[in-house]
């Protein structure tokens, strides 16, 4: 038997005996490729290692798309599941089946499974479709593994972060004179540390959040995070903050230290909030401003659109996300301050990664950017895509976002069978309803709306999302909701929603016809008829 051949440069020495494996070491089956199961993705051999299993998972993908037929997998929850579970399982096996193999069941199983953001039916939620050269970069992002924590761990990748922050922070805050951002996890994250920074800058008893009754959850869960009492919430006029309501919250909370919470683009209707007039009413009465902008932050690529955000240049902090209109994969969030400074209550010492003798002797600290610690280097997308885009190519697919979610409205107001939202398109997001249910009672109307939403997702023909939104005649009712992201889907492609609907419309309401007509038809024999189960909303 000829000898073992040396490990490849990077691959850890070992000793071997006669068979090739290291001493001690019992042979692993074949599946595993012995010794060398645990090739790694970087190093001098890395690229080759990933350039074979990269087809793999290339050519799962493609075969994936048309298995599945359209935007997500038909049979809804249980079939998803068995199907899934016979290519998976065991996740543990004995002995592993090898790297190909577990590749192409496991890729082929989320693809088949998945609901797929690139097609034009696939508008449920704040879900875009990634482009392909963020999508290629977080490959290299991924093999490299960077740790944004430590230099010794991120040396060029901190340097790409550092200018990525900088370049988002000047975007949000153009005329401040220290404006920082910082990556994050996404809104959540990036709304959790605002309140944390609030919370630190405030004096003279406990922070009091002031926020609209159209916030994101993440606003009332960062303060229950952080042991602040629970926002106050002020109402809304057709889903953006009153601010004559603001005015006489914060009046009611004199005294206390305060912060207001708007947001640039809510989540259910796309509705920016009046920033001038918060911004006003909270600097008259000293409070400090935050801005939910992890929608509606993009619209600053955009020379035309921008003028929709003025009065965001006032707030403290403001949260923007790329992985919703700046089609980069999740993770992609930023919170941007006004003033770098402010980040000051995150800086920590740690001996192991940012000792002050390195930090003197020249070595970045980058452990104060962030609350946490290890995290991926999602800078380098945002880069890479910044880089090929520039702002005006960014600005375009924005524009094409929100002037197609106006062709679309137009489109579904044209549509005798079907009703707009007189509240009209936020940004770009669409809610309708089927006419048919106007025609029903409330609860009746509104469950035949949510049965047209599961009977399309059953179906596997379209990922429509739901809100609860005011009507014209001011009361709430159920809508579908088209969130439309997709950077070059036209008009065209998204049309065939319209007459989804209005056909899941007419089964719906049929089928609700005829549930309220067996159940208040007397039984024969006289006895009480079963209630049937209603579908709600």
């Amino acid at each position: 038997m000829p000898p073992a051949p040396p490990p490849p440069p990077g691959e850890p020495l070992l000793e071997r005996g006669a068979s090739g494996a290291s001493a001690g070491t019992p042979t692993a089956p074949a599946g595993a490729e012995g010794v060398r199961g645990g090739r790694v993705a970087g190093g001098a051999h890395g690229p080759e290692h990933l350039r074979a299993l990269t087809s793999v998972v290339l050519d799962a993908l493609a075969e994936a798309a048309p298995a599945r037929g359209g935007p997500l997998p038909a049979g809804g929850p249980e079939a998803v599941e068995r199907n899934t579970r016979a290519l998976c399982s065991p996740v543990l096996p004995e002995e592993g089946i090898g790297p190909e193999a577990a590749l192409g069941d496991l890729v082929r199983a989320v693809a088949e499974g998945a609901a797929d953001p690139a097609d034009p039916a696939c508008v449920a939620h704040l879900h875009c479709p990634p482009l392909a050269v963020a999508a290629a970069a977080d490959l290299a992002g991924a093999a490299l593994n960077p740790s944004m924590d430590s230099w010794d761990q991120a040396p060029a990748a901190g340097v790409i972060e550092e200018l990525t922050t900088a370049a988002l922070a000047r975007l949000v805050h153009p005329a401040a004179s220290a404006p920082d951002a910082l990556i994050t996890s996404g809104g959540t994250e990036s709304n959790l540390v605002a309140l944390l920074l609030a919370r630190e800058r405030a004096a003279g008893g406990p922070l009091r959040v002031v926020t609209g009754a159209n916030a994101h959850h993440s606003v009332h869960r960062a303060a229950w995070m952080l042991g602040l009492p629970a926002p106050t919430v002020v109402a809304c006029d057709h889903g953006r903050i009153d601010p004559a309501a603001l005015d006489r919250a914060l009046t009611g909370l004199a005294g206390a230290p305060l912060l207001v919470v708007a947001t640039a683009g809510t989540t259910d209707e796309g509705r920016i909030d009046p920033l001038p007039e918060i911004a006003r009413i909270a600097e008259r009465h000293t409070a400090q401003l935050h801005v939910d902008a992890a929608y509606g932050g993009p619209l600053l690529f955009s020379d035309r659109l921008a003028a929709q955000l003025v009065g965001l240049e006032h707030a403290a902090t403001v949260t923007f996300d790329l992985h919703k209109l700046g089609w980069q994969p999740v993770a992609a969030g930023v919170l941007a301050v006004a003033d770098a400074a402010m980040l000051a209550p995150l800086s920590l010492r740690a001996d192991y990664l940012n000792a002050d003798d390195d930090t003197e002797a020249g070595l970045p600290d980058l452990l104060g950017r962030s609350i946490r610690t290890t995290r991926r280097p999602d800078a380098l997308k945002m880069a890479v895509t910044f880089r090929a885009l520039g702002r005006r190519g960014l600005g375009e697919l924005v524009e094409h976002c929100v002037r197609t979610a106006h062709e679309f409205g137009r489109a579904v107001e044209a549509h005798p069978r079907l009703r707009l939202h007189p509240g009209g398109i936020g940004i770009s997001t669409v809610l309708f309803r089927p006419a048919v249910a106007d025609t029903l009672g409330a609860e009746a109307g509104d469950a035949v709306v949510a049965a047209v939403r599961r009977t399309l997702l059953a179906e596997g023909r379209a990922v429509l999302g739901r809100a609860v939104a005011g009507d014209g005649d001011g009361r709430s009712r159920l809508w579908l909701k088209a969130t439309l992201l997709h950077p070059n889907a036209a008009t065209a492609d998204l049309l065939p929603l319209l007459d989804l609907v209005t056909a899941a419309a007419d089964r719906a309401s049929t089928a609700s016809a005829a549930e309220r007509a067996a159940s208040e038809a007397p039984a024969a024999d006289g006895t009480e008829v079963p209630g049937t189960e209603r579908l709600s909303p």
